[in-house]
């Protein structure tokens, strides 16, 4: 694979966020600690992963790309139609290593570190697309946009997932805003369920918004605070202790349990 050498440009803003989110990112533990809560909190027991995948169309031979793969924990399990070629991909060698481990059976799986603003395939590559929770965290995002327009097929498909702004974050900012400091880091709005229609109508004919429905009901507290430690988009809560967060958080319990608001889903893209 050859990289373009008319990549987009990126500025030192740009770098030093990217930078941020490659030492979140580096290895797979953050990215297990926040999968596992919801997996063990979960009001809706379908299981996020598994509406995803009931909303992807393979087909025996089709060429899949994922960008942003993660530990790719989602393909655990999972088989791939005869003759399918799926690459799994992220910018984290780490997530790679751990990729390795949950490799789906059937077809052939390649591994690769991708930039998903300067994707090394040609033109018309791919019959799907795919690029869960991961587009605000692109410095680019109409330039990582273009190129998964570019290495699609005129009849593919590009499945992106992401959260809403009425986040589990903004709950829980909001529990402990007065404990803050005042200047809050703001939150990542860069692609929500909110916006991102109308910024993938720049690239794609079709965008449909599917919305998963769901909560967390936390019966041990101590799991949500380690989960919000995980978080970069948390960092004002860095005033606040363990201790404290604890205990903010459990006073808001109701009979044991305390509900936290989801707000998941994925488009759905055609040229």
């Amino acid at each position: 694979m050859e990289r373009d050498e008319n990549r987009c440009e990126v500025t030192s803003a740009d770098l030093c966020d990217t930078v941020k989110v490659f030492e979140q990112y580096k290895t797979a533990e953050n990215l297990t600690a926040r999968i596992s809560i919801h997996d063990k909190y979960s009001t809706n027991h379908q299981g996020f992963g598994n509406w995803i995948f009931e909303q992807y169309c393979f087909f025996e031979g089709c060429h899949v790309l994922e960008l942003g793969c993660g530990n790719a924990a989602m393909w655990k399990g999972r088989a791939l139609p005869p003759n399918a070629h799926l690459w799994l991909t992220d910018l984290s060698e780490g997530m790679l290593s751990a990729a390795q481990r949950h490799i789906p059976a059937g077809g052939m799986v390649s591994l690769a570190q991708v930039d998903i603003q300067n994707i090394p395939f040609p033109d018309n590559t791919f019959d799907t697309l795919i690029a869960n929770m991961m587009l605000y965290h692109v410095p680019d995002l109409d330039c990582a946009l273009r190129e998964v327009s570019r290495v699609l097929k005129s009849d593919g498909t590009f499945f992106c997932a992401t959260y809403g702004e009425n986040s589990i974050a903004e709950f829980v900012r909001s529990a402990v805003a007065r404990y803050m400091r005042e200047q809050k880091t703001p939150m990542n709005h860069v692609f929500t369920l909110q916006n991102g229609t109308s910024i993938l109508k720049k690239h794609f004919d079709q965008v449909e918004k599917r919305l998963y429905h769901d909560s967390l009901a936390v019966t041990d507290t101590r799991d949500l605070v380690a989960y919000i430690r995980t978080m970069s988009s948390m960092a004002d809560c860095g005033d606040v202790s363990d201790e404290e967060l604890f205990r903010i958080l459990d006073d808001m319990k109701i009979d044991g349990v305390l509900t936290v608001p989801k707000e998941y889903g994925i488009f759905v893209c055609r040229k």
